[in-house]
């Protein structure tokens, strides 16, 4: 199912009072939601997004203290944003919403990011190096936290959506919880990414 031209761009908005987030077509006036985002700050999983009835689990994002990968699970496949570098914003993370077409088989999909002094820009590559989506959240922002938009000019299906706004949204808190967690500074000394997703990886750059 392809998506209407206008969904190409989502806002993210938080509710401090109901602790939950909505994320809604940027165009639509009637800030009908899309996806509502519960946070639990105690369990995992931390965020369970839902859909526009606050019913249907679409996906789940966990995080952990010390550990710097993220886990998430999107439309009941589990996945984990793997970091490939210590020091430094860079994720990948397998995808079968945007599997290759011939094959069927999963493509990795590469995170990156750019900070400025009022936002935080998160962008996803695929496999090519082209721009597939990208999420930036404002930094200071205490309501209207973030836009989620999608770059490329493949038609958009509701599991692209999926995919992209649930480790989209996951990795923009992991590197909060980084930036804030004396503790990950100890997981980022330690970490290592298992050989062959850091081989695939490196291949896909060159």
């Amino acid at each position: 199912m392809s998506l209407t031209p206008q969904s190409r761009k989502l806002q993210v908005d938080f509710s401090w009072r109901r602790f939950k987030g909505l994320i809604t077509d940027a165009n639509d006036t009637t800030n009908s939601p899309l996806y509502v985002v519960h946070w639990n700050a105690i369990k995992s999983p931390h965020m369970t997004f839902k859909g526009p009835d606050d019913k249907q689990v679409i996906g789940t994002g966990t995080l952990h203290l010390v550990r710097i990968n993220a886990d998430y699970v999107v439309n009941g496949r589990s996945g984990t944003l793997v970091a490939q570098k210590r020091f430094k914003t860079l994720y990948t993370h397998e995808s079968h919403a945007y599997a290759d077409p011939e094959t069927g088989e999963p493509v990795t999909l590469t995170w990156t990011s750019d900070s400025g002094f009022t936002t935080w820009d998160f962008i996803c590559v695929d496999e090519h190096q082209r721009p597939v989506a990208k999420y930036t959240a404002k930094i200071w922002g205490v309501k209207k936290i973030g836009y989620v938009e999608f770059m490329d000019d493949r038609p958009l299906t509701d599991e692209m959506r999926d995919e992209i706004v649930v480790t989209g949204v996951t990795l923009f808190y992991c590197m909060w919880l980084r930036v804030n967690n004396i503790f990950s500074l100890f997981g980022s000394a330690f970490h290592s990414t298992p050989p062959a997703v850091q081989e695939k990886t490196q291949l896909q750059g060159k």
